[in-house]
């Protein structure tokens, strides 16, 4: 079948109001148009999206892995429609993801040297987010921290660095100049799997406030001091590998430009990154 995306919109109104009414009004439908819309939408797939009762609409299994599914397709469809009129407007541009205590800096510096016509937007990462914007189109390059996952992205390596342990200052060892693994067992510690937070500032709070440890890499210890946390090396930990990534299928010669300059940039600054002394 072929997916209407007009009828996605819908859904996602709906989804996310939680009330056919409010979102027919976003919508600028009347709701009988909208509940008529969002029936042919479940016909089409097979399932029901909705469970609807008199005061509430609840998502279903499969209206929430459509919601999911929904943000992804939206966020690929408008960053399309934003290359086309880029393109239409003979426009050059470029957006840099890069994953938190990571920096692109230099690397941004360097390529504005060389092609300053090409306009160049960073975009931020959340901590747990990684990979998804370079398959989703938001940007062309990225400069990651592994583990991530790589099918379908050209990977270089610019530098390694190693991870410390963020304690609150009231924990067992936060007194200890080092750590290792082992000193670390039985520990609840935060991390995507376990518990994912909406921002760092969010996951160092939680530390804080007693409620489990973190292993984070040094950059990120560096550029998130703040009282109430203790940040140790674990002497055992393997270091972990930046490096840069575009996808596979991204043909422009301004991303295989910037992906040249920028290895040389990074791998010329990843010594001072990986040698620093956690504060």
């Amino acid at each position: 079948m072929d997916l209407d995306l007009r009828k996605l919109r819908y859904f996602t109104a709906v989804a996310e109001h939680r009330q056919f009414g409010r979102a027919a009004q976003e919508l600028f439908i009347t709701q009988p148009v909208l509940s008529r819309q969002i029936r042919a939408f479940e016909q089409e797939l097979g399932c029901a999206l909705f469970t609807r009762t008199t005061r509430s609409v609840e998502l279903t299994p499969a209206g929430r892995q459509l919601y999911e599914e929904a943000r992804r397709i939206g966020t690929v469809v408008d960053t399309a429609v934003r290359r086309v009129q880029e393109a239409a407007r003979g426009e050059q541009h470029l957006v840099v993801a890069f994953s938190p205590g990571l920096h692109v800096s230099e690397a941004i510096r360097a390529f504005t040297a060389r092609r300053p016509e090409v306009a160049i937007d960073v975009l931020p990462l959340r901590w747990w987010e990684q990979d998804a914007p370079l398959r989703d189109g938001r940007a062309h390059v990225g400069h990651l921290r592994r583990p991530f996952d790589d099918t379908g992205l050209r990977t270089v390596p610019v530098g390694r660095e190693s991870k410390v342990a963020c304690l609150p200052v009231t924990h067992r060892l936060a007194g200890r100049e080092s750590l290792t693994s082992a000193d670390l067992d039985g520990e609840p510690v935060l991390d995507a799997r376990t518990r994912r937070t909406s921002s760092l500032d969010e996951k160092f709070e939680l530390i804080a406030s007693g409620q489990g440890i973190a292993l984070v890499p040094l950059s990120i210890a560096g550029s998130y001091t703040r009282p109430g946390l203790v940040y140790l090396p674990v002497t055992d930990f393997p270091p972990v590998e930046t490096c840069l990534a575009v996808p596979e299928n991204d043909c422009t010669d301004r991303a295989a430009e910037f992906l040249a300059v920028a290895t040389t940039a990074l791998r010329r600054a990843a010594p001072a990154v990986a040698s620093a002394a956690p504060p």
